[in-house]
C-alpha cells in the first residue's frame, strides 16, 4: 500500500504511525493466539479478571515491547534526510520493518508452545540456557510439525504485514529548493524527530511522571488477578529485550541484617550429637515427574489411579510430606535447588553472573567426609550446563551420553531418542550399574530425561502405557516403569541396603486438574526420602517441604558434623508446625507458611493471602484483612528477610558457611 499524499515528507510521518499501528493489532492477535493455544491453563481463571485492565496493560507493553524493536526503523523513517523518496531507500525500510517484526511475531507464537513448560515470557537468559545443545534444530523442526498450525498462522501474519505495509509517495527527482524551503524542512522534521525520542522514552518506560520507574516483567501483575496471567499481558519482545541487562539480584533492605538473621537463617551448624552415618546418597530428578501424575499423592481424586503405579508402591515404604513443592519451573532450577539448596529468585540461578560464586552443595559437604561422588544425564555432555553445575558444586565425575556410548555394557547410540537424550530404562539400568563400580560411601544423582516433549516412549513401548488425556501421561508410564527396572537391578547391588534414595522431579509439566493449574499448584512436586533398611520412618508427615530442603535434611538424617550454607531447613529437624516453603512466580514471591496460608509478595506489597487447606483454588483473598494480623505480619517479615539474604549473599559471594 503506498501513500498518494505528500507534504513536505509528513507522508513518511503518516506512513510510520499507520504502519506501527499495524503491529498493535498484529500483537493483539498474538496474544489471542496465546491465550487460546493455553487456554486450558489460563481459561476460565482469565475470564474473572477485567478485561479493562487487561487491554490496558497490554497496550502499555506493546508500546513498550514495540518501540524497543522499531527503534531502527523508526530512525530510518524520521531522520530528515531528502534522500528518503528514493526507491532504494524505501525498500531498505520495509526490509528493515518486515525483518525486525517478523522476529518478533515469531518469538510471540514460539512463546506460547513454551509457556506451558515455564509458566512466564521467555526472557534473555534461554540464549544461555540452551547454548550448549546441539540438537535445538531437530527440537525446532519437531516442534513445526507438532504445531502446524501456529506455523501456518505465523506465515499468515508475515504475509499480512507486508502486504499492508504502507509506504510513502512514490519516487520522485527532488528539484532544487531555496534556503527557506530547505530551513523549514529540515527545523520540521527534527522537531518531528525530538517529539518521538521524547514519546518514545515516555512509551518505554511505561509513563510520563517523574515517580514512574521503567517497566519491569513484575508490572503486568498489577492487571492480573495470578501471576500465571501475567504472561497475557506482556510480548516476548519486550519481556526478552528488557532482561538483556536486567541485573537479577537488586539487595533491599527491609531490615537489619541482625533483625533478618533473628527471623531466619541460611546457617547450619551441623550435628553435634551422634556419630556421622556414612550411607551412600542417591538423588533421582525426574524430569517433570510432577505430583499430579502420582495415584498415591492424589487419593482424594475420585477413581484416579494416576500413571506412577511402581512409584505409587515404593512411596508407601518412603518418607514422604503432605505438601512438597519445587522451587523453579525449568529443568536448570532443579539442580541448584535440589542439591546446592539454592532455589529460583527473579532469574535462574546458573544463568546469572552469581553463578560464578563459591557454591556448596551436598556433594561438596560429603566431600568433606570421604564421599566419591558423580552426576548422571543421559543427553549430550553439557546440555542444559548440568556439566559445569555439577563441577562447580563439588561433583568429582560426570556421566553422560559420551560415556554412556563409551561403556562396553550398554547399546551405545541405538539407545539415543532422536531427540534430547538416553532412553530412561536403558540409562538408569547403566546408572545402578555404573555405581557398583564405585568406592564406598557414595553420593550421586541422575537427571533423567524420557517425560519431556516430543511426549515419545520407545518403539517396543507404544501400546504398552495408558495414554491418558494428556500427550506426557504415556511418556510418565514409561519413566515409571524404567524406576521399577532401576530398583529390580539396584537391588542386586552390594550398596543398596547402605543408601538412602531421594526421588523428586525437576517441576510440573501438562495438567489434566484445574487443582495443579492455580499459582502455586504448578510447583507440586513429589519428595520422597526412601532408606531399603527401614531406618527411616514410612509415613506421609504432616509437613511443608520443598526442593532447598533435600540437601540440609540429608545431611541431618547422616549427623553430617560440619556447619554448612543452605537456604532450605533440616527436616529431621523441623516440626511440622514450624515447617514452609518459598518460590518466585513471575515476579510474585509465594511463601506457604506453617499454617499454611499462601502469602503473594512482589518485593514491595502483599498482593494476596489464601488459606491453602480451604483454598486451594486460591479464590478468597484474604489480604485485606489478615496483611495485620500480628502472625501473619511475622511472617510476612520472614519472607523479606529470606530475600534479603538470599539477595545479599548473592551479589557478596557468600552462598559458603
Amino acid at each position: 500500500m503506498r501513500l498518494n499524499i505528500k507534504h513536505r515528507g509528513f507522508d513518511f510521518v503518516l506512513a510510520f504511525v499507520l504502519n506501527m499501528l499495524m503491529m498493535y493489532v498484529v500483537y493483539a492477535l498474538c496474544r489471542i493466539e496465546f491465550v487460546f493455544v493455553n487456554r486450558l491453563l489460563l481459561l476460565p481463571g482469565l475470564y474473572e479478571n477485567s478485561w479493562i485492565e487487561i487491554l490496558k496493560g497490554s497496550l502499555r507493553f506493546d508500546t513498550a515491547g514495540l518501540l524497543y524493536l522499531n527503534s531502527l526503523y523508526a530512525i530510518v523513517m524520521l531522520l530528515p534526510l531528502r534522500l528518503r523518496r528514493h526507491g532504494w531507500y524505501q525498500a531498505m525500510s520495509k526490509w528493515i520493518f518486515i525483518v525486525v517484526n517478523s522476529v518478533g511475531v515469531v518469538a510471540n507464537l514460539a512463546d506460547s508452545l513454551y509457556y506451558p513448560f515455564t509458566g512466564r515470557r521467555t526472557t534473555f537468559s534461554v540464549l544461555s540456557e540452551f547454548g550448549n545443545e546441539d540438537n535445538m534444530w531437530r527440537v525446532f523442526g519437531v516442534a513445526m510439525l507438532d504445531y502446524w498450525y501456529v506455523v501456518l498462522f505465523g506465515i499468515v501474519l508475515i504475509a499480512a504485514m507486508w502486504f499492508c505495509y504502507v509506504k510513502p509517495c512514490s519516487e520522485e527527482t527532488e528539484s532544487s529548493h531555496s534556503l527557506g524551503e530547505n530551513l523549514i524542512y529540515y527545523v520540521t522534521h527534527c522537531v518531528i524527530l525530538l517529539i518521538y525520542v521524547g514519546l518514545t522514552v515516555i512509551g518505554i518506560r511505561g509513563g510520563a511522571t517523574k515517580a514512574t520507574r521503567p517497566i519491569t516483567l513484575s508490572n503486568a501483575n498489577q492487571y492480573v488477578n495470578t501471576p500465571k496471567e501475567a504472561a497475557v499481558i506482556l510480548n516476548t519482545p519486550f519481556s526478552f529485550i528488557r532482561t538483556i541487562s536486567n541485573k537479577p539480584f537488586p539487595t533491599p533492605q527491609y531490615m537489619s541484617d541482625t533483625d533478618a538473621e533473628s527471623l531466619y537463617t541460611p546457617l547450619h551448624e551441623g550435628k553435634a550429637d551422634g556419630e556421622f552415618i556414612g550411607k551412600n546418597v542417591v538423588i533421582i530428578i525426574v524430569e517433570s515427574f510432577g505430583r499430579e501424575y502420582w495415584g498415591f499423592f492424589n487419593k482424594d481424586i475420585p477413581d484416579y489411579a494416576g500413571y506412577t503405579p511402581f512409584m505409587d508402591s515404593l512411596a508407601e515404604e518412603s518418607l514422604t510430606f503432605e505438601y512438597s513443592f519445587c522451587n523453579g519451573r525449568k529443568s536448570i532450577d532443579g539442580m541448584p535447588s535440589i542439591l546446592s539448596s539454592i532455589p529460583m529468585f527473579v532469574e535462574p540461578f546458573v544463568l546469572t553472573s552469581a553463578s560464578m560464586n563459591d557454591v556448596g552443595g551436598i556433594a561438596r559437604e560429603l566431600g568433606k567426609m570421604g564421599y566419591h561422588s558423580a552426576f548422571f544425564h543421559g543427553a549430550q555432555n553439557g546440555s542444559m550446563g548440568f556439566q559445569a553445575f555439577a563441577r562447580s558444586t563439588g561433583f568429582d565425575e560426570y556421566y553422560g551420553r559420551s560415556e554412556y556410548d563409551n561403556d562396553a555394557r550398554t547399546d551405545g547410540e541405538s539407545d539415543f531418542d532422536g531427540t534430547w537424550a538416553i532412553w530412561d530404562e536403558p540409562f538408569l539400568q547403566y546408572y545402578a550399574l555404573k555405581m557398583s563400580d564405585f568406592t564406598e560411601p557414595f553420593v550421586t544423582s541422575v537427571f533423567t530425561a524420557s517425560s519431556h516433549h516430543p511426549f515419545k516412549v520407545p518403539e517396543q513401548y507404544i501400546d504398552s502405557f495408558d495414554k491418558g488425556v494428556r500427550e506426557i501421561h504415556q511418556c510418565i508410564g514409561y519413566t515409571d516403569h524404567s524406576l521399577r527396572e532401576f530398583f529390580t537391578t539396584a537391588k542386586k547391588q552390594p550398596w543398596f541396603e547402605n543408601t538412602i534414595f531421594v526421588i523428586t522431579s525437576d517441576h510440573t509439566n501438562q495438567s489434566a486438574f484445574d487443582y495443579y493449574q492455580t499459582d502455586l499448584g504448578y510447583y507440586c512436586s513429589p519428595i520422597l526420602f526412601y532408606d531399603p533398611s527401614g531406618a527411616l520412618p514410612r509415613q506421609m508427615r504432616k509437613t511443608i517441604a520443598q526442593h532447598i530442603d533435600i540437601m540440609p535434611t540429608l545431611l541431618g538424617m547422616l549427623n553430617y558434623p560440619h556447619p554448612y550454607l543452605a537456604f532450605g531447613k533440616d527436616l529431621t529437624r523441623t516440626s511440622d508446625d514450624n515447617s514452609w516453603a518459598v518460590n518466585y512466580n513471575s515476579g510474585i514471591y509465594q511463601y506457604v507458611t506453617h499454617d499454611r496460608k499462601l502469602i503473594e509478595y512482589d518485593g514491595e506489597h502483599v498482593k494476596g493471602i489464601y488459606d491453602i487447606t480451604t483454598d486451594w483454588m486460591l479464590t478468597n483473598n484474604m489480604a485485606d484483612s489478615l496483611s495485620t494480623d500480628s502472625a501473619t505480619v511475622v511472617e510476612i517479615e520472614t519472607l523479606k528477610s529470606i530475600i534479603q539474604q538470599y539477595m545479599k549473599r548473592m551479589n557478596n559471594n557468600q552462598l559458603i558457611y
